[in-house]
């Protein structure tokens, strides 16, 4: 739980920090294109920084279960992969980079359906 919530927490941080060098330091230097890739990253990232801190804190207050676990480690996971992917696509201009991408939006949804799942069976 101390881990994930960690994470969540800094992920959110640099979700804020990555999303103003964007708009500061990096919007002179991108194309509206590139800028509009790397702002995507950041909306996901600061989005599932969110779901992670929830997750972690369902840990906490409800009965323990691996599903909830899981689901914060996919929404860290898709964060790397998926924001990742997207801020060095946006940074390098290496096209290949975007097939990552897809990869964090499939940890994204397991994470999402992993919460859910949690709902159904240990919430009542």
């Amino acid at each position: 739980m101390r881990v994930l919530l960690l994470l969540g927490s800094l992920s959110g941080f640099l979700s804020v920090a990555l999303g103003a060098f964007a708009a500061h330091g990096l919007k002179p230097r991108l194309s509206e294109y590139q800028l509009s890739i790397f702002q995507t990253g950041v909306h996901y990232q600061a989005i599932h920084a969110i779901a992670l801190i929830l997750a972690a804190i369902l840990l906490k207050v409800t009965p323990a279960g691996s599903a909830l676990h899981w689901a914060g480690w996919c929404f860290f996971a898709g964060i790397l992969f998926f924001s990742g992917s997207l801020y060095a696509l946006a940074l390098t201009g290496i096209k290949v980079l975007g097939a990552i991408t897809p990869i964090g939006g499939v940890l994204f949804l397991a994470g999402w359906l992993l919460l859910a799942y949690h709902a159904w069976t240990q919430v009542s």
